[in-house]
């Protein structure tokens, strides 16, 4: 192919590439310049995302627990730290990744020690396979994943 083919078709990129851009910039598109609804949409009530939403419904479906507070948090953090002192050098993170992997727990996930490693593996705390069997044998002695 000569240099007027390459030329032809990099024209054709840009021109589609151009025509892509003001598809979604032009008047009448929400985020576009014109603003507001698009004829289609009239009358369809808009979700706006709300501070107060309660995801606890869909926390619970994906099988995370509620997070821990006062003495139950504190058996959480214990029981995660017998496991590996090191996890819970970072507390909030040591409840976040064991809330996490309940849902891996929860849902029977193939792989649940590796995945307990990943998730207990954050700044300066790394966790190997083997730690991460003991992380999972605690939360379910506890009771922890129940949601």
């Amino acid at each position: 192919m000569g240099a007027a083919g390459v030329t032809r078709i990099t024209a054709v990129i840009f021109a589609a590439a151009a025509l892509t851009l003001t598809a979604c910039s032009g008047p009448g598109h929400a985020d576009g310049p014109g603003g507001g609804e698009h004829p289609s949409n009239a009358g369809t009530p808009k979700a706006s995302p709300t501070p107060s939403t309660d995801w606890s419904a869909a926390r619970k479906a994906a099988g995370i627990p509620p997070e821990p507070t006062g003495a139950k948090r504190e058996e959480s953090l214990r029981a995660l730290a017998a496991a590996d002192p090191d996890i819970v050098k970072y507390e909030e993170k040591a409840i976040d990744a064991a809330r996490n992997q309940c849902s891996a727990i929860n849902h029977r996930a193939r792989r649940m020690d590796w995945a307990a490693s990943q998730r207990f593996t954050y700044k300066d705390v790394t966790t190997t396979e083997a730690q991460g069997k003991k992380i999972n044998e605690a939360l379910q002695g506890i009771g922890f994943r129940k949601v």
